[in-house]
């Protein structure tokens, strides 16, 4: 018996899907289909037919639409989703309508007026892996459209997506790119038309490094610098990082920091300049927060060049340590300005970052409120989901919650579900690390925070929990190394109290008890509010026989967690072998914690 010929065909395929439309229907069903239904009328429908798309079919909240060609496909929607953010600019964000888009170039199977196959099924799945309000496009796609549009193309790596059996290669498209020629974007146009950024991350350019040493051939070592800035803030999600092809346009001209930030879409610039003499080079660079002209940071390198591509990267690291904690604090700044009905996710995620810092109960508890409404407005938010997860951490370990225990659970789900959302956050690697190590999965958490590094070289947060599950598992010197990177990396940092007290409890694992006062008391002394130094110093002291300084750190630790006994699971930490964990108690029953 014959079978039927299948009719196949090359073509780009464009999925889009509303985002959190069963939240929005439920909080205002008529007016989102109303505006749903005027969306499409006005603007989407006419794009696609503009660009030559043909929809395929509708799906609810989402549409699949054929295109011929890859270019046209994503033309269509970056001016889709560009338009989008203007129409939706005056409605409160939690009841913004946005979308996603995946774009894949495939061979599809004919079946009829509809289209099958893996080449939509990839579509989908890049839909899903899409920001709100963004494009992500295969690697098929990507390579026909790099050379012919003129917009940024970010690398988001492989990511193993359900019922594709090969990994899919995705690249996220900027929409702070412009549709026309580098040489109309260097010269600018007008204010009024300036790309919008989506409003729940800032978005920072970096413009190519000024070279000072008047030798043409140097200009390499410049560029570079600058480059290798933009590769490492882009692994940051909290940020929107501009791409190269299009912050380099005003590379040579004298800049207008306010004038590039409207025509870039970005609150933050990064500019600096290189001078090489002989064998010295002299870096120096400043952030400045557009909105104000206010300089956040500012800093300048001076280095020998026996290694030029050491000194390249150690400076590159140490700018992006600066950098990414001083847009953070900037953000911070401008949450707590704006009055409680103006917040928005990010917002939100601002304000509870810089409660969470204070490790008091009350602030801990407000900045866990503060990130369900973020969560709340935003349910795919990775940033607020992690944040919330260390903070059911904190919580379950100093039973600060009705439930210790259920506070240790929600810490996992919580970034389990971050991890699900995206795969290639390095912060929610390390909220689920924390869990494995709280879990006795020690091995395990060192494997993911190792992947967290890999994704994000320059997190500092990820090189020093690395550090705290050596210190656990009675690692030392492997511990070592890890705090001396987070804080060259981060000097500055509210965790640092985490950093000095981790050698600590490495130093109790190991019988080195003056060693272990002796970090306990630095980590104090830097912050006297984060209560497991005081148990660490109590342990510590016990061991040297300075009674009453373990009774004074015991008494210290006991104002924040009152009624502790030995045997209470407040005290439990997670030590990889068991012998350590009575080691630290045995320490407390010499300073006096009754049984």
């Amino acid at each position: 018996m014959e079978t039927e010929r299948v009719t196949r065909r090359l073509a780009a395929i464009f999925a889009a899907d509303m985002v959190g439309y069963s939240r929005l229907m439920a909080a205002d069903e008529e007016g989102t289909i109303a505006r749903q239904k005027t969306h499409r009328r006005e603007l989407i429908d006419p794009k696609i037919a503009e660009h030559g798309g043909r929809i395929v079919k509708l799906m609810g909240d989402g549409m699949l639409v054929e295109f011929a060609s890859v270019v046209d496909a994503v033309r269509c929607g970056v001016e889709v989703q560009q338009a989008m953010a203007k129409r939706e600019e005056t409605v409160a964000e939690e009841q913004r309508i946005r979308y996603r888009i995946g774009i894949n170039l495939g061979d599809i199977v004919i079946d009829g007026d509809d289209i099958l196959g893996d080449g939509v099924n990839v579509a989908a799945r890049l839909e899903a892996l899409a920001d709100q309000g963004g494009i992500a496009i295969s690697r098929a796609a990507r390579d026909q459209v790099r050379d012919k549009l003129d917009f940024p193309l970010e690398d988001m790596g492989e990511h193993q997506v359900k019922n594709i059996d090969r990994p899919v290669h995705v690249f996220r498209v900027g929409l702070e790119g412009k549709m026309d020629s580098p040489k109309a974007v260097a010269e600018g146009p007008a204010a009024k038309d300036a790309i919008p950024v989506p409003a729940d991350r800032p978005a920072i350019a970096v413009l190519a490094f000024e070279n000072m040493s008047g030798d043409p051939e140097q200009e390499y070592f410049a560029d570079g610098i600058a480059e290798d800035i933009i590769t490492a803030l882009s692994k940051f999600r909290e940020f929107i990082v501009i791409a190269r092809n299009s912050s380099f346009t005003y590379k040579g001209s004298a800049v207008d920091i306010k004038r590039v930030a409207e025509e870039l879409g970005v609150r933050y610039v990064l500019e600096g300049s290189v001078r090489k003499a002989g064998g010295r080079v002299r870096i120096t660079g400043q952030l400045i927060d557009a909105r104000n002209g206010a300089h956040i940071w500012a800093e300048r390198y001076d280095r020998g060049l026996d290694d030029i591509f050491a000194v390249q990267d150690e400076i590159t690291q140490s700018i992006v340590g600066a950098i990414a904690p001083g847009i953070v604090s900037a953000e911070i700044q401008t949450a707590q300005r704006k009055d409680a009905g103006q917040l928005g996710a990010w917002d939100c995620v601002m304000r509870a970052h810089a409660l969470t810092m204070q490790f008091a109960q009350e602030y801990v508890a407000e900045a866990g409120r503060l990130l369900a409404q973020a969560i709340e407005l935003d349910p795919e938010n990775v940033t607020a989901l992690s944040e919330l997860a260390f903070i059911q951490h904190l919580e379950g370990v100093w039973g600060w919650s009705d439930s210790p225990m259920d506070s240790m659970v929600r810490l996992e789900e919580l970034a389990r579900k971050a991890v699900a959302i995206d795969d290639r956050d390095a912060s929610a690697h390390v909220a689920l690390a924390i869990a494995e190590v709280f879990t006795g999965q020690h091995d395990k958490a060192q494997h993911r925070l190792e992947r967290a590094i890999h994704l994000n070289p320059s997190l500092a947060w990820a090189h020093g929990y690395l550090g705290v599950v050596h210190s656990f598992s009675a690692e030392p010197e492997a511990a070592d190394s890890c705090m001396e990177t987070t804080i060259r990396l981060s000097p500055h940092d509210p965790l640092l109290v985490i950093w000095y007290a981790a050698p600590a409890w490495g130093a109790l694992c190991t019988e080195r008890f003056e060693d272990a006062v002796a970090h306990a008391k630095k980590a104090v002394s830097h912050n006297p509010d984060f209560p497991d130094t005081f148990i660490i110093l109590a342990s510590a002291c016990g061991h040297t026989g300075r009674i009453d300084e373990a009774k004074a750190a015991l008494e210290q630790f006991q104002q924040h967690l009152p009624g502790l006994t030995v045997n209470d699971p407040r005290l439990i930490r997670p030590f990889k072998r068991p012998e350590d964990q009575e080691r630290f108690l045995d320490g407390l029953r010499k300073a006096g914690l009754p049984e």
